[in-house]
């Protein structure tokens, strides 16, 4: 039998995916945003960084097929494009392009945010239990007397006519209101420790502008990936989107911010090797003014660390953990702990917090250390480096440079950052023996006798893989 009502407070992808989860097990879900809905395709305004490059990854994609049947299909209907995300798709760092002669098997969506949120937002309030609220700021929880259980919570409804405030009941609260989540705060009002924090600081800053997108740039290929690296760490993305756009997102680290003129975006794009991106916008016809955004530190809230949390309430999304955009984790994350929650729910109420909290923060893990890793390989992010993080930054760029050359080194990485595997993955002696291979290989290619004997070994390996 469903409980009778949840609570989602937000309705960004986190808060759509979590409301679909709770559907299944709530006869009504009601989420409440802040916000206003824009028109389909339009950036909503609690969203800063829609605007901007955004990459469903394609475990992502994965997800949200099963969790909203179709929609991939509905999306490139409307325009979106999907790809292989190797074939399709080319992807710089350590000074070369991953190799791109086989397919990956590993399939993107090429989309806008808003178009996707739209679109997401469409398949849930179809949903005859499903109930949005906007224009709704909460303002704080409701309590049971002993603060050991939540029962809902306390909003402002603003309307044309004015604004009233009101208290809403629930069985189940869900916290999907971003890295500003109030959480924290609201908890150590209650009597509650404030969940351990950790942050690493990056202060990165991109520009982001949509060109008209032409038939022959980059050769038909659906986007350019740029991984920040030497000599400036600086990085960029070129990714088709619908209506025969692209998004174009610059930028860099600790202040290294890409101008916000055209003069200034036009050579800060030329000076990010290789020049996928400059030799596209140089002559592209714009669409867009320019758009900053900025994100100062990864951040991470440890919930799964509290000796002590409230029944009936869970956080979610970003407001547990907020990574790096640039490696496009967010809402892929968001979909998985959808899968988590539904699955939490499935075996019943019973200290659900406790059990959701930590698959959740198997979730992150993978992802944090992904984000977090890449980050510490910046050395003017000043942040203490374990041995352990040394060693695997070392084994990266190595991995790296062999995927420049061999397919199943170049799928695997990508099988990790898309998080479809796990990153321990890239350990087995099979990939290990590949890169180690790869690597004499790129060392050989000065030496006319070393090489063709590199060559014979990397294809006994590749034949035997």
């Amino acid at each position: 039998m469903k409980a009778q009502q949840a609570i989602v407070i937000g309705a960004s992808m986190g808060g759509l995916l979590a409301a679909r989860a709770l559907s299944d097990y709530y006869q009504q879900v009601i989420v409440l945003e802040s916000d206003t809905f824009p028109n389909p395709g339009k950036n909503r305004k609690g969203v800063p960084q829609g605007h901007h490059a955004h990459g469903l990854l394609s475990k992502g994609r994965e997800v949200l097929e099963q969790l909203f049947p179709g929609i991939t299909q509905e999306l490139n209907a409307q325009g979106a494009l999907s790809g292989d995300s190797l074939q399709q798709t080319r992807w710089f760092m350590n000074g070369g392009y991953l190799y791109q002669k086989s397919p990956s098997n590993l399939n993107i969506l090429f989309v806008s945010r808003p178009l996707l949120e739209a679109q997401v937002r469409k398949r849930l309030l179809s949903l005859p239990n499903i109930k949005v609220i906007e224009n709704s700021h909460v303002l704080g929880l409701l309590t049971t007397p002993d603060h050991t259980r939540i029962v809902g919570v306390r909003l402002i409804h603003h309307r044309f006519d004015g604004s009233s405030e009101s208290a809403l009941n629930a069985d189940l609260v869900v916290d999907a209101t971003g890295r500003r989540s109030q959480s924290p705060v609201w908890l150590e009002k209650l009597g509650y420790e404030k969940p351990q924090e950790e942050q690493v600081h990056v202060d990165i800053g991109y520009m982001t502008r949509i060109y008209r997108r032409r038939p022959e740039h980059l050769r038909g290929d659906l986007g350019t990936v740029i991984s920040p690296s030497l000599p400036n760490y600086r990085y960029g993305a070129i990714l088709a989107q619908e209506s025969d756009r692209w998004v174009v997102t610059i930028g860099g680290y600790l202040g290294d911010h890409a101008p916000r003129n055209e003069k200034g975006f036009l050579e800060f794009a030329k000076s990010i090797p290789p020049q996928d991106i400059y030799e596209v916008i140089k002559d592209a016809e714009p669409l867009s003014e320019l758009l900053p955004y900025k994100f100062p530190n990864n951040q991470r809230h440890h919930y799964e660390k509290m000796a002590r949390f409230p029944k009936d309430y869970l956080v979610f999304g970003d407001a547990i953990c907020s990574f790096n955009p640039v490696y496009g984790q967010g809402m892929t994350v968001a979909a998985l702990e959808s899968l988590a929650l539904q699955n939490c729910l499935a075996q019943g109420g019973q200290n659900l917090q406790a059990r959701f909290f930590k698959e959740a923060g198997k979730i992150v893990d993978i992802a944090w250390s992904i984000a977090v890793n890449n980050d510490l390989h910046i050395t003017q992010v000043e942040e203490i480096r374990s041995l352990q993080v040394r060693f695997l930054n070392w084994y990266m760029s190595k991995l790296h440079v062999a995927a420049q050359r061999d397919s199943l080194v170049a799928i695997a990485f990508l099988q990790v950052s898309s998080l479809m595997a796990s990153p321990y993955s890239l350990m087995h002696p099979r990939i290990f023996l590949r890169v180690l291979w790869g690597n004499l290989l790129h060392r050989a290619n000065v030496s006319k006798f070393w090489a063709p004997c590199i060559s014979g070994l990397s294809g006994f390996f590749h034949k035997n893989k």
